[in-house]
């Protein structure tokens, strides 16, 4: 790479987590690229999703937002949701706009490409299937639960997740961005929701695993009761090669930062709390582990710290080069 060239980024998920580092690296000359998962089933998505029969549009929607480069009006009006009307409750403008354009054109990934000329996106997003798929997941005593709004209701421990259909196609552009990338992301967001769905389409987990850049996993900062109860990081790292059946994680990003006590008292609630840095285990995995503040506090809720976190991933690709 010289120096007049964009590092190639690739970051994996879907969730809140993804939109909110998304803010924060491209403020850095990277040639990004979102993979976002289309497993959504809940909400706006999930309806729009069954009475179209379309893929989910909410995750794309707020990647999009996030990459968006409009003035701030424009992107509250794409994130507008409706809070009266029969029919419009609960359902954000941008999600039914994708919907429409998706009818359009016939197909969902045109819609994307027309919505991003239209919010001026600085990167590319991409769907991980062109189509909509199913996220089910194995119980430990073997029961499945089948719907990704579905699987942390369950009141059980996962024992893994698998798509239907299992034969589901990933854009050919997906393919090249993840072979071509220095720097693979993966994180933050839901273990078994956000970031495997897309881990587990067809060609995408194995090209991951065999490409040449550097890939880095964001760890949650908190556990999720339903996906993640008392999972260590380690735990977490061992999911995802479990699930792909080989080790591909270079780096791991955690937190360090103290969680205030009443923070941790509202997540407790949850059955949330602090995810245990068990840096032993990690090194033994051969990770590069690296430790920071990564966590801000919006209305007693706990993010990632987008430009401290955009930040660190700058400097482990500068390292890298």
């Amino acid at each position: 790479m010289t120096n007049n060239e964009k590092a190639k980024v690739v970051i994996i998920g879907g969730g809140t987590g993804l939109s909110v580092l998304l803010r924060g690296l491209k403020k850095y000359p990277f040639d990004l690229t979102a993979i976002v998962t289309v497993a959504d089933d809940g909400g706006s998505s999930g309806r729009l999703r069954d009475e179209l029969n379309i893929p989910p549009p909410g995750d794309v929607r707020n990647v999009l937002a996030a990459l968006s480069d409009v003035e701030p009006l424009v992107e509250d009006l794409f994130q507008h949701r409706f809070q009266k009307g029969n029919n419009l409750t609960g359902h954000s403008l941008g999600n039914l706009i994708l919907a429409a354009m998706t009818n359009i054109t016939g197909d969902f990934m045109h819609a994307i490409r027309e919505m991003s000329k239209v919010l001026n996106v600085r990167g590319r997003v991409l769907p991980a299937a062109n189509r909509s798929v199913v996220l089910n997941a194995e119980m430990e005593d073997g029961t499945v639960v089948t719907g990704e709004s579905k699987i942390p209701y369950s009141g059980k421990k996962i024992k893994r997740v698998f798509l239907t259909p299992d034969n589901v196609e990933p854009l050919p552009e997906s393919i090249e961005a993840i072979r071509t990338a220095d720097m693979i992301i993966l994180g933050p967001g839901s273990l078994y929701t956000s970031i495997l769905p897309n881990l587990l389409v067809p060609k995408i987990g194995h090209e991951i695993s065999q490409a040449k850049g550097k890939k880095v996993y964001i760890c949650n900062v908190m556990t999720q009761a339903g996906e993640t109860l008392n999972f260590s990081a380690s735990d977490h790292v061992k999911a995802l090669y479990q699930h792909l059946k080989c080790s591909f994680i270079d780096t791991i990003i955690v937190n360090k930062m103290e969680v205030p006590n009443e923070i941790k008292e509202r997540y407790a609630e949850e059955k949330a709390e602090p995810v245990y840095v068990d840096l032993e285990h990690l090194q033994q995995l051969g990770l590069q582990v690296i430790q920071d503040d990564i966590i801000s506090f919006e209305n007693q809720v706990i993010r990632h710290n987008t430009n401290k976190v955009a930040s660190i991933l700058h400097r482990v690709l500068q390292t890298n080069e």
